[in-house]
């Protein structure tokens, strides 16, 4: 019985041990929620994919995809002159489109800066362009009262001294080939530029309210995680720098309290709110328009604009934000087919964003009408109803008799009447404890019909 009392104190004294290491950063859950408070209200911002590669203009991974080497790549590099960029236009864009907060690639994986480094030639003021291009960015948003994130790839296929691995263009086509590619190189140097160039961005323009860190992959000899990265100490540093910063999940930290405050699924709808251990945790999707992050001339794929705002209702009915992506031109201009999905988005939110900002998945106890989403504010105690295929004139409310104070179309405030189905031929009686709006036969003008539902 001794032994097994002293084996029990030991594995508890082992696992709080280990709890201890887990934890990076010393807050609260609730000081946490606090911090996150403005990004979980905003619920939509502005991804921009820019570097050298927008002058390829057929994908920001490019030299991967094609195995250009770094000389040739460099003609990039050399011709970098983005003529008519003007931030203040991308960001009057975003806000006309309803976005809050906007983030930019500082750095993307092909190493190449948009920030005045003191540790690399390779940044934009060494390009005909010659001027610091973030330092501008970040001016014009906040001139536009929008919050601001910096996307930092850690990957980089440029630096000399960072390893080869399975994502990177000189990989080998056999395994046993990356110890002869990588003799000479020492991941050690790389992760000392890696922490002082993060330094940089978060210590010379101001307060930064996010930032993206992109991105590891951990499984097998040819990958990267949190070892490489030095990831515990180079987050321990943004805290640092930065306290009141949002920080995305990619440095391999899940499993540390402090080593990341939100989930990114990429390019894919979510099934459900995405939970950790259990609970539930911020969330937000980051999606492109067509195919690619970066400017890509010929690409077709392109969504149209219901799609693109099912994306953003169906990412906050499910408790999330969507982060939607432009990959601006060589010139620095938004390409015309997403300045024009931009502004469709903008018609929409105008009119529609109550049942944006502020809301969040409806408590269960609401059911979802057929072809619907639902989105909830708390503070408000209001319900949307977002009509994905508007129906004719009949809409059932199931189980909602008496909890409802009053109901309108969200676009024009014109009331909806509480009334019995309309139709001489309706066999199918109102349930007990439901409620049927009667709306009118016409569409109304906006592409997804919002019914704001006041909660007694």
């Amino acid at each position: 019985m001794k032994k097994i009392i002293l084996l029990i104190a030991i594995y508890l004294v082992s696992n709080a041990i280990n709890a201890q290491q887990k934890k990076i950063w010393d807050e609260t859950k609730e000081e946490k929620t606090e911090r996150l408070a403005w990004w979980t209200n905003d619920r939509f911002g502005m991804f921009i994919h820019w570097g050298s590669y927008s002058l390829a203009g057929r994908h920001e991974w490019v030299k991967k995809y094609e195995g250009i080497d770094d000389v040739d790549y460099k003609k990039y590099f050399d011709n970098f002159n983005p003529d008519l960029y003007n931030p203040r236009e991308w960001a009057k864009l975003a806000k006309a489109a309803g976005m809050k907060y906007a983030v930019i690639t500082t750095k993307h994986h092909e190493g190449f800066t948009l920030f005045d480094s003191d540790f690399t030639e390779y940044n934009v003021t060494n390009t005909p362009y010659g001027r610091d291009a973030l330092k501008e960015w970040v001016n014009a948003f906040r001139e536009e009262g929008l919050k601001i994130g910096f996307y930092y790839s850690l990957i980089d296929w440029h630096h000399p001294e960072y390893t080869i691995d399975r994502v990177h263009p000189l990989k080998p086509k056999n395994k046993e080939d990356y110890k002869a590619l990588n003799k000479e190189r020492d991941m050690s140097v790389y992760r000392e530029y890696l922490m002082n160039q993060v330094t940089e961005i978060l210590t010379n323009y101001g307060k930064v309210d996010m930032l993206w860190l992109d991105y590891s992959f951990p499984n097998g000899d040819d990958g990267k995680g949190r070892e490489d990265w030095g990831s515990i100490e180079l987050i321990k540093k943004v805290r640092k720098l930065q306290p009141e910063i949002i920080v995305n999940d990619r440095l391999d930290l899940k499993e540390y309290w402090g080593g990341w405050d939100f989930t990114t699924p990429e390019q894919f709808k979510v099934k459900e709110w995405p939970t950790y251990d259990g609970e539930k945790i911020p969330w937000e999707t980051c999606q492109t328009f067509s195919g690619s992050w970066g400017y890509y001339r010929d690409e077709l794929k392109w969504k149209d604009n219901k799609q693109l705002l099912v994306l953003l209702i169906e990412s906050v009915s499910k408790g999330g934000n969507l982060l939607l992506n432009v990959g601006p031109t060589g010139r620095g201009t938004i390409d015309y087919r997403a300045e024009n999905a931009l502004s469709e988005i903008g018609d929409w939110m105008r009119f529609n964003n109550r049942a944006i900002y502020g809301c969040t998945q409806a408590p269960e106890a609401f059911e979802v009408p057929d072809n619907s989403l639902l989105t909830y504010n708390p503070e408000t105690n209001r319900l949307y109803i977002h009509l994905l295929d508007y129906p004719l004139q009949n809409f059932t409310l199931k189980g909602m008799k008496g909890k409802i104070k009053y109901t309108q179309f969200l676009h024009d405030a014109s009331e909806i009447k509480i009334s019995n189905p309309v139709g001489h031929w309706i066999k199918e009686e109102v349930g007990e404890g439901d409620v049927n709006l009667v709306l009118p036969v016409t569409k109304p003008p906006v592409e997804v019909p919002v019914i704001e539902v006041f909660l007694k």
